[in-house]
């Protein structure tokens, strides 16, 4: 009977540091269960949610099962929404915000989102992206940060904080210690950021201070490997980092949140129970599994720390500490009013951020009809598969079906697709059509208007800065 209560005290200690995602848009009954059972978190992603009215009878399913359950998403604004998955983000984004560089608006913006995320039943936000893009070619965080200056980043990221948890959504600054001098993908391998101590800490490390010195509740790690601080595991598998710098240099006292476990730059040498234990050893809190888990998936995770425990390679106190964390974020954000209310839009003239070129002018005065064009292309897994850029708002035409004489909008996320835009752009000007480049992303040549970033927000500003007649726009 000890054992069996031992096992049992264990297996309730490991539900509490565990963030599963679940395949469809209704309540798999295996997480119903353990929801009730003490799991102590659950993610959803795009793939869960269909429309307004689904997503709100799922998560009311969800809080009768565990009203005190962690219940997070990636809602960063911009190009990475969950809650506008179907339809694109009504948020600007980070890189907007930032090259607005108005406190005010980037918390009005963070307020909106968490009003919206507390009306579904949301209490923790994976956001806010606190990298420093200093990498141009960086796949995977781009139009993701607040810009390129560690001084901007860290005022925005602690802005965005504030905007969040004054609405009572724990916020969750990411990727630490910085994913923003990375030329791949930690979703397909494992980035290495290769910088020196000094650069580390005056750059990647400042918007994570800021953070902190906010009294953010959460800080995810990052699957990358940084040399100078550790040459051997990666963030996520750190104690050096998680431990020595985050811990005790740094002094943060919150829940530390892995990145997806089930991404190739943790798991795809080991798999994610192994990761799992490796992550809680190093230090970390709550370990998010990634999306599209089963029920065997879930329980050779659960599996892999209790046997850790038994053969004495996890200590049972880590597990205690991180459930105690855990429980205590629970508890401050717990969610009490589940009325839906009507998400508070922020509205500012986003084309101050644009970058324009000498072209535009010219365009604009042309009489010639419009029609648009839209390089689609696959973006990184963390946008997932979002609609983007003019075509959000606007039909778009196929190269080959555009009437003779009329200018063109070539829309394309050109950091990605720079040779296939140029190639087009110049076959079409050459077939005689005017053509305006809108690049929907990070800068990159040969644009005649950037963006830096693709929701619909910044989509419909574009089409009003051209002059476009709304009956034009659908």
């Amino acid at each position: 009977m000890e054992n069996h209560h031992d096992d049992q005290a264990l297996r309730s200690l490991a539900r509490a540091v565990l963030m599963p995602g679940f395949i469809g848009t209704t309540l798999p009954g295996w997480v119903a269960e353990e929801l009730e059972a003490g799991l102590g978190s659950l993610c959803i992603y795009g793939g869960n949610i269909q429309d307004t009215g689904q997503l709100a009878a799922l998560m009311s399913q969800i809080r009768q099962a565990s009203p005190g359950a962690i219940l997070a998403l990636d809602e960063e604004g911009g190009d990475v929404t969950r809650l506008h998955y179907r339809d694109g983000s009504n948020q600007p984004g980070n890189a907007v915000l930032g090259r607005m560089d108005d406190p005010q608006l980037t918390r009005a913006s963070a307020r909106a989102i968490a009003r919206e995320m507390r009306s579904y039943g949301f209490n923790l936000n994976l956001a806010p992206d606190a990298d420093v893009n200093t990498n141009a070619q960086n796949p995977v965080i781009g139009v993701r940060s607040f810009g390129i200056s560690p001084r901007k980043v860290a005022m925005h990221t602690a802005a965005f904080t504030v905007g969040l948890q004054g609405e009572m959504v724990a916020a969750c600054a990411k990727h630490f210690p910085g994913h923003g001098d990375t030329s791949t993908d930690s979703h397909l391998s494992l980035p290495v950021v290769a910088v020196d101590p000094f650069t580390l800490a005056e750059r990647e490390l400042a918007p994570f201070t800021a953070a902190i010195q906010t009294g953010i509740a959460a800080i995810m790690t990052s699957h990358i490997m940084v040399p100078a601080l550790d040459a051997e595991n990666p963030a996520t598998f750190s104690s050096a980092i998680l431990g020595d710098l985050l811990r005790d240099e740094l002094g943060f006292t919150g829940v530390i949140v892995t990145d997806a476990l089930d991404m190739a730059g943790a798991s795809a040498e080991t798999g994610i129970p192994v990761a799992a234990v490796r992550a809680l050893r190093a230090g970390a809190d709550l370990l998010c599994l990634g999306t599209d888990m089963e029920r065997e998936d879930y329980e050779q995770v659960v599996n892999a720390i209790l046997h850790a425990v038994r053969e004495g390679t996890l200590d049972p106190q880590r597990l205690r500490d991180s459930a105690a964390r855990n429980t205590a974020l629970a508890t401050h954000y717990r969610v009490q009013d589940r009325a839906c209310e009507p998400c508070e839009l922020v509205t500012g003239d986003w084309s101050q951020a644009f970058e324009t070129s000498t072209e535009v002018a010219g365009w604009i005065s042309d009489p010639a009809e419009v029609q648009l064009v839209q390089v689609d292309t696959d973006s990184n897994m963390a946008v997932g598969h979002v609609p983007w850029g003019l075509s959000s708002v606007a039909s778009k035409a196929a190269p080959e079906d555009l009437r003779p004489g009329a200018k063109v909008l070539l829309a394309a996320r050109a950091l990605s697709e720079t040779h296939a835009v140029h190639t087009l752009a110049a076959q079409l000007r050459q077939a005689g059509h005017r053509v305006l480049v809108v690049n929907f992303g990070w800068p990159a040549p040969g644009a005649d208007i950037t963006t830096y970033g693709a929701s619909p927000v910044l989509a419909r500003t574009v089409m009003e800065m051209l002059q476009i007649p709304a009956e034009q726009k659908c």
